[in-house]
């Protein structure tokens, strides 16, 4: 004998209809909510703040007996030209602060400045780097206790800009020659600084170093500098180089350190702010 089931009751399967047919319109209607696409960085941002940096040169060397850091770096130096530059305080506000804290110095023998200190590397058609801390009486930076860190250094925001043009204005991270000792300090703060010569961009520097600025005027002169000729090693000192670098002799990295330097001594010999007339509008870059 069959049996069957009897048919549920009329009010229990009107009851799971609703019960269907509201779920039914919760599913269509429910939406999650959007995350608002990320804010496009500029490719021209706004320069908030100007500085300038005056370009010497000194046919006979730096003196490497001065006194102080405020002391002529030469004796004899002929004036290059000067350089403005324009900073992205809205980018990056921390580096481009402490990049004008640097610029501006002080008016006691114990301040720290950019000013009297040497464009230790030229790389011809690339860039130039300044900056380098070590000892002030030979032409190298020496930052203030009180600079703060710099904590741009580990956003990737702010290394969003690249550097694909010449007169780029960027805090040097990969390109650091600081010595490793210097670097070891609990109060080391990163001042290198690198400029694009062109002619062409820089991509190898792209994602590694903070591009806070750019040259407004002065071109000629940063071009100008990227023409001095610099000690370059011949190829057997690379490969001698090359051979004690791979085996852990710390001498070959003193001896990389005057690669690339200027055979006649370049050095910012003056160097403090500039103030915006218009600071809302974006200027035309060269």
């Amino acid at each position: 004998m069959a049996f069957s089931l009897p048919p549920p009751p009329p009010s229990l399967s009107l009851h799971f209809t609703r019960r269907s047919l509201l779920l039914l319109s919760t599913t269509t209607t429910l939406s999650l909510p959007s995350t608002p696409p990320p804010t496009p960085i500029p490719t021209t941002p706004t320069v908030t703040d100007r500085v300038f940096m005056d370009f010497s040169l000194c046919p006979n060397n730096f003196l490497p007996d001065r006194a102080d850091a405020l002391s002529p770096l030469c004796s004899d130096s002929n004036l290059l030209g000067r350089v403005v530059l324009g900073l992205y305080g809205n980018l990056v506000p921390l580096t481009v602060s402490n990049f004008k804290s640097m610029c501006l110095g002080g008016l006691n023998a114990t301040s720290s400045s950019y000013k009297n200190t040497l464009v230790h590397k030229v790389f011809p058609g690339q860039y130039f780097l300044a900056g380098r801390q070590g000892r002030p009486d030979k032409g190298e930076v020496r930052p203030p206790h009180d600079l703060p860190r710099n904590t741009e250094t580990v956003d990737a925001k702010a290394f969003a800009l690249t550097h694909s043009r010449p007169g780029v204005v960027s805090l040097s991270l990969s390109e650091n020659d600081d010595d490793d000792e210097i670097k070891l300090d609990p109060g080391y703060r990163n001042v290198e600084f690198l400029i694009t010569t062109g002619p062409g961009p820089c991509p190898q520097l792209d994602n590694k170093n903070i591009v806070f600025g750019t040259v407004l005027e002065g071109l000629d002169v940063i071009t100008a500098i990227a023409s001095i000729p610099t000690y370059q090693p011949s190829e057997r000192i690379r490969q001698f180089n090359d051979l004690a670098r791979f085996f852990g002799d710390e001498r070959a990295q003193n001896a990389r350190n005057i690669w690339n330097r200027p055979l006649t001594s370049v050095y910012i010999s003056d160097c403090g702010e500039l103030k915006v007339t218009k600071p809302s509008l974006t200027p035309s870059l060269p």
